[in-house]
This record gives structure tokens, sequence and C-alpha cells, in this order.
């Protein structure tokens, strides 16, 4: 109940465009920051390609899905909504890393 009364305290004070503008900025960073993780990533391909190293790693792949759904928790943040976004990015890098090769 503490919460929806936190809630109910911040739609009173702040109009829909000003949250929407929120949203909007959120999303920016989202985005520039899936681009800097896709860099790193591309980066991680090169250097599996110089070594030989194989595409997968399934071993880092569950630290990163842990790592995920205990960042989701300490947010209170649905842990399989984030580790869903993840497996997503995961699924893209590897794509990529494949078509790459």
């Amino acid at each position: 109940m503490a919460n929806n009364d936190a809630n109910r305290g911040r739609a009173d004070g702040v109009s829909l465009d000003e949250l929407r503008e929120e949203i909007e900025e959120i999303d920016r960073d989202l985005v520039e920051l899936i681009a800097r993780r896709t860099y790193v990533a591309d980066t991680i391909a090169e250097v599996k390609d110089e070594r030989d190293l194989p595409t997968t790693d399934e071993g880092q792949e569950q630290r990163v899905m842990d790592r995920a759904g205990a960042n989701a928790e300490q947010f209170e943040v649905d842990s399989n909504l984030v580790k869903a976004i993840f497996r997503l990015l995961i699924e893209l890098n590897k794509v990529e890393q494949r078509e790459n090769r």
C-alpha cells in the first residue's frame, strides 16, 4: 500500500507530458546502452575470431544471466523480464558473430 501512496503522490505532482518526456529520455538511454553493449560484444567477437575461439561460451552466458537476475532483484524488476531481454541480446550477438565469421 505504501508503494501505491508514493506513486499517487508522484502522479499528482507531475503532468502526463512530463512523464512521457521522462520515458523518452529513458528510451534514448536504453538505446545508447544497447549500442555500447553491441560495440563491446562485436569487439569480443573479433578477439574470439583472432584466437580461434568458439562463438558460444555457455559459462559466460550463464554468468551474464545470473548477473541480470541479481540486478533485477536489486532494482525490484521482474527477473523473468530482465532475463528475457538479456537472452535476446545474447542471441542477437551470437547470430551476428556467426554471420561475420
